[in-house]
């Protein structure tokens, strides 16, 4: 194979990994999703404890749970994210992750 070709070769598997590299770290979205269950006081002390929310702020968020069945809480590199949800479903709250 001609130098030059090796080169191409090189620079196209470069653009290819860079791709899933930028796709692998795009950010995901930890969601939270209504329960009837749950008292909403809760939810607006796990926000605050688990990602520091001024009252107001958790407040907002609870209540587009309560109203609207979800809310995006957080927006973190995946590993971040994962484990935010682990530790809303420790705390009894039900939580996905999302694609940004």
């Amino acid at each position: 194979m001609p130098v030059s070709a090796t080169n191409e070769l090189a620079v196209k598997e470069t653009g290819s990994d860079r791709k899933d590299k930028d796709r692998r770290d795009r950010p995901w979205q930890v969601v939270v999703w209504n329960d009837p269950i749950t008292l909403m006081s809760y939810v607006v002390f796990v926000l605050r404890r688990l990602f520091g929310f001024d009252l107001a702020t958790a407040t907002r968020l609870m209540l587009q749970v309560h109203n609207e069945g979800k809310a995006v809480v957080a927006t973190e590199p995946r590993e971040r994210a994962e484990m935010a949800v682990a530790q809303l479903h420790a705390h009894g709250l039900q939580a996905t992750l999302a694609r940004d």
